[in-house]
């Protein structure tokens, strides 16, 4: 599975083709959802209750956050989106560490990240 934060036009119809063609289910998290638990949004865990609607700004950048999706198959997508010309430099794979996240610190934190790595 893909959760697609704030991917718009033809760059994201370019993404979820590659990612129909791989058999990798797509989800378009809405901003009012950004305070759900990234498990949640992909299906792993179950909501264990009432979580706010989230009211803030828009993320200022695209996010990809990737489920079950490791290895080669990565290697595969990651590829194919270079040979797209379908950049989302803010990309995480969901693990046991931020399954309880919510897409805000996600974002935060891989935000954080990429700016380290350009450093």
């Amino acid at each position: 599975m893909a959760l697609l934060y704030h991917l718009e036009g033809e760059r994201a119809r370019r993404l979820k083709l590659i990612f129909v063609q791989n058999k990798i289910r797509i989800r378009q998290v809405e901003r009012q959802e950004y305070l759900q638990p990234i498990g949640v949004l992909a299906g792993i865990l179950d909501a264990s209750e009432e979580i706010p609607l989230y009211d803030g700004e828009e993320f200022g950048e695209e996010m990809l956050v990737l489920k079950g999706i490791y290895g080669k198959r990565l290697d595969l997508v990651l590829a194919q989106m270079r040979k797209l010309k379908v950049s989302v430099p803010l990309k995480a794979v969901i693990t046991e560490h931020n399954l309880s996240w919510n897409s805000v610190q996600l974002y935060e934190e891989i935000r954080k990240e990429h700016e380290q790595m350009k450093q």
